[in-house]
């Protein structure tokens, strides 16, 4: 069974697709942005480690802001 091509595609899987596609790159910009403005002790491990890790389908950035960021308290 050959893949269906996006023109074959129905108007709705289309939206769900490129929704899916918008929330994906805004979590990585955001955990991306979020590493830059954060300093090394507000981090926990490498930043190079959780930019990488955040490039994962949106496990990664997920991953980030629930373990690879310090509380704000515990970062002093």
């Amino acid at each position: 069974m050959a893949k269906p091509r996006w023109n074959e595609l129905s108007p709705g899987l289309r939206a769900v697709i490129v929704i899916a596609g918008v929330v994906q790159i805004g979590l990585i910009g955001a955990a991306h942005a979020d590493l830059s403005r954060r300093a090394d002790a507000q981090v926990r491990g490498p930043k190079r480690m959780w930019r990488l890790i955040s490039l994962i389908n949106y496990v990664g950035p997920i991953a980030y802001f629930v373990a690879g960021r310090v509380p704000a308290d515990d970062a002093r």
